[in-house]
């Protein structure tokens, strides 16, 4: 019996990714966050154009705070259109917001965007991850442990 081909789902797919922050933190926890939009947005979000990789978030006043994300103009809005580089609230409960507070307040803490996307409902949300910064020395210990897990299953397979 072949098993059903399951149809890309429109709403749930991937929009923007910030791959270099696994690199440079250490993800203790992520938190998924809506995100306050303007329709423009949406539609330019739905064609794939935005960029996380040098925002980051902060708690001010009570609420989350997305910072310095490129979500590009969209074409056909015209004179409805949004900035691309505003700051853009996130929605998350007060026991998460409380949560993100207590963790940035600690040492080297900060809220890194991980992955923008839409869930299966349709909505748009952002990842945060709560992170904390390595050094150099921790990034070169990441990576021979990715070389070496690369290495090893090179010569599993050429075995077998």
């Amino acid at each position: 019996m072949a098993a059903k081909k399951k149809k890309a789902d429109p709403n749930n797919k991937l929009v923007a990714e910030n791959r270099r922050a696994r690199y440079d933190y250490a993800v203790e926890d992520t938190v998924e966050c809506g995100m306050v939009l303007q329709g423009s947005e949406v539609k330019s979000l739905r064609l794939g154009s935005a960029n996380i990789a040098e925002s980051y978030a902060t708690v001010e006043d009570g609420e989350l705070w997305l910072v310095n994300s490129a979500i590009q103009p969209y074409a056909q809005a015209k004179s409805f259109n949004h900035e691309e580089r505003r700051r853009r609230k996130l929605l998350a409960s007060k026991r998460e917001l409380a949560k993100m507070w207590q963790s940035i307040g600690r040492k080297g803490m900060t809220l890194v965007p991980l992955k923008l996307y839409f869930n299966d409902k349709g909505l748009a949300k952002l990842l945060i991850g709560i992170a904390k910064g390595k050094r150099l020395s921790d990034k070169r210990e990441t990576e021979k442990k990715r070389d070496w897990q690369k290495q090893k299953a090179r010569l599993l397979r050429d075995n077998s």
